[in-house]
C-alpha cells in the first residue's frame, strides 16, 4: 500500500500507483456545497458544525472523518482572508467581499450570486486608486508551513489554494458583458486590469511558496474559460490577451516550487488545451464531460495523456443529481477505463457537489472509485 501522497505523486508522474487517487475536499471545486454536505452528514449520522472557505459559493470545509472515509488522498492548505477596506456585511444575505464585489443570496438558493460589479464603470486611472485587498499580507500565511508539514507527515498530499484566477476575477469585478466588450474594443483597459490582478495574485502565490512551498505537492489555480459549447473567447484572443498572464503566473510558481499545477476551467475548453499545456499546467480539472468535446475522455487521454494529467470527469450535471447509484457506478467505471490507464488521473466529481445530489450517489461514487480503481485495472 502506498501512502496517499505517494499515490498522488505517482499518478502525476504518469505511472500507475496501487489505486487511482481521489480528491474530495481538497479545494472548492472538489468539495461539496454546504447544503449538500449537511445532507451527506445526516445520511452518515455525523453531527458537526458545517464551515465554508468561500462564503459566496458555500464551499464546505470537510471533516477529516469524511475525507478519510471516502479515501481522499489530499488535504487542503488554505491561506487566511486578505485584509481589505471593502469587505462588510450589508444585510443578512448580502455582503461585499474583500474585492468589493457585492453578493446576494435569494431565498432558497444554496449559494450567492453577484449583485454588483465594483469596477463596472471604472477607467484605467481608477485602477490605481482602487483599494485592492492585500493579498500578500504575511498574516494570511502564518502557520501554513507547520500545517503543510503535518499533512505531509500524515502521508497525505498537500494541496494549496493559491487564489490565482485573473481572467475570472476580471469579469467578476467588471461584469461579464462589459469585460467581453473590453477584450474586443478597449484592450488598454483589459490589459491594465489583467496586469493589476496578475501582480496581486503573483505576489500572494510567491508569499505562499516562501512560507510553505517546500511541503506543497499541488497548487490550485484556475480561470473559467469555457461555456457549455466552447471557449468564452477565441483562441486568438486567448493567446494574445490572456495566455501571457497565465504563463507568467504559472512560471512564477514553478520557479519557486516543485509542486504540480492544478488548473480548473469549466466548459468545453478543448480548443485551448494545447495552449494550457504550453503555459505549464500539469493537472486539468474538472474535465467537464457534459460540455461538448470534453465528453470524449478516451480522446482526451489519447491526445493529451502523455503531457497532461486529469482530475474530475465524474458527471455532476446529469449522472450525480439525476442518476441512480448504479448509474453513478457505471459512470465511475467508464471514466476510469478512459483516463486511468498508465496513471495520470485523479478521480473527482466534476465541480463542487450540489444539494440536488442524493447522499446515496455521493457514497456510490467513492465506494466504486475504491473498488474499481485498483491497478491493474479490470474494467
Amino acid at each position: 500500500m502506498m501512502t496517499s501522497r505517494e499515490r498522488v505523486l505517482c499518478a502525476l508522474s504518469h505511472e500507475e500507483p496501487d489505486r487511482v487517487p481521489i480528491f474530495l475536499g481538497t479545494s472548492g471545486v472538489t468539495t461539496l456545497n454546504t447544503a449538500a454536505y449537511d445532507r451527506l452528514k445526516a445520511h452518515l449520522g455525523l453531527r458537526t458544525e458545517t464551515r465554508s472557505f468561500w462564503r459566496a459559493l458555500q464551499y464546505a470545509i470537510l471533516d477529516e472523518e469524511v475525507m478519510a472515509q471516502f479515501g481522499s488522498d489530499g488535504r487542503p492548505l488554505i491561506p487566511g482572508p486578505a485584509p481589505s477596506m471593502l469587505s462588510r456585511d450589508i444585510a443578512p444575505d448580502r455582503f461585499a467581499d474583500a474585492w468589493g464585489i457585492v453578493w446576494q443570496r435569494q431565498p432558497g438558493n444554496a449559494y450567492y450570486d453577484i449583485a454588483r460589479h465594483p469596477l463596472e464603470d471604472a477607467t484605467v486611472d481608477d485602477l490605481e486608486r482602487y483599494p485592492w485587498p492585500d493579498l500578500a499580507n504575511p498574516g494570511r500565511f502564518e502557520g501554513l508551513r507547520e500545517k503543510a508539514r503535518a499533512i505531509q507527515a500524515a502521508g497525505q498530499a498537500v494541496v494549496a489554494l493559491s487564489g490565482v484566477s485573473p481572467f475570472e476575477f476580471s469579469y467578476m469585478l467588471r461584469g461579464m458583458d462589459r469585460w467581453f466588450l473590453d477584450l474586443a474594443g478597449d484592450r488598454a483597459f483589459a490589459l491594465a486590469l489583467m496586469r493589476k490582478l496578475t501582480g496581486l495574485m503573483r505576489a500572494a502565490a510567491e508569499r505562499l511558496l516562501e512560507e510553505a512551498g517546500e511541503f506543497i505537492d499541488v497548487v490550485i489555480t484556475g480561470d473559467d474559460l469555457g461555456s457549455q459549447k466552447g471557449p468564452l473567447i477565441s483562441t486568438a484572443m486567448y493567446r494574445q490577451l490572456v495566455k501571457p498572464f497565465h504563463a507568467e503566473l504559472i512560471g512564477a510558481i514553478k520557479a519557486r516550487s516543485r509542486a504540480r499545477i492544478f488548473y480548473h476551467s469549466d466548459g468545453n475548453i478543448y480548443p485551448l488545451l494545447k495552449d494550457l499545456v504550453e503555459v505549464g499546467i500539469d493537472l486539468l480539472n474538472p474535465v467537464h464531460v457534459s460540455a461538448g468535446e470534453m465528453g470524449d475522455t478516451a480522446r482526451l487521454k489519447r491526445e493529451f495523456g502523455g503531457r497532461l494529467s486529469f482530475c474530475g470527469a465524474i458527471d455532476s450535471q446529469t449522472v450525480l443529481p439525476h442518476g441512480t447509484p448504479d448509474d453513478v457506478r457505471r459512470e465511475v467505471r467508464r471514466r476510469l477505463k478512459d483516463l486511468a490507464p498508465g496513471g495520470g488521473y485523479i478521480l473527482a466529481a466534476v465541480h463542487c457537489i450540489q444539494p440536488d445530489v442524493p447522499p446515496e450517489n455521493v457514497c456510490a461514487l467513492f465506494e466504486e472509485a475504491a473498488a474499481a480503481g485498483r491497478y491493474p485495472l479490470a474494467l
